[in-house]
């Protein structure tokens, strides 16, 4: 997963500058930089994300392709 900076200082000071006391302050901004590390994705993990679902779409159709012309030549020589 990519990095995204988050600075806990800044966004400290900046709830305290509206009112939030240092100690709510600092809680929120651990609670967000958590949320941040773990939960949020960046447009990197959706195109990588993005390349591993198509090589494994691919993969699974060049396969039933594969099956389908397998059974269909069986067929065909059954038949005649």
């Amino acid at each position: 997963m990519s990095t995204i900076t988050f600075d806990t200082h800044k966004f400290v000071k900046k709830m305290q500058t509206v009112g939030f006391t240092e100690e709510q302050a600092e809680v929120l901004a651990n609670e967000q930089k958590l949320l941040i590390e773990e939960k949020l994705s960046t447009k990197i993990d959706l195109q990588e994300l993005e390349v591993r679902l198509t090589y494994q779409l691919t993969y699974r159709f060049g396969l039933m392709l594969t099956v389908a012309v397998s059974l269909l030549a069986t067929l065909i020589s059954f038949s005649n």
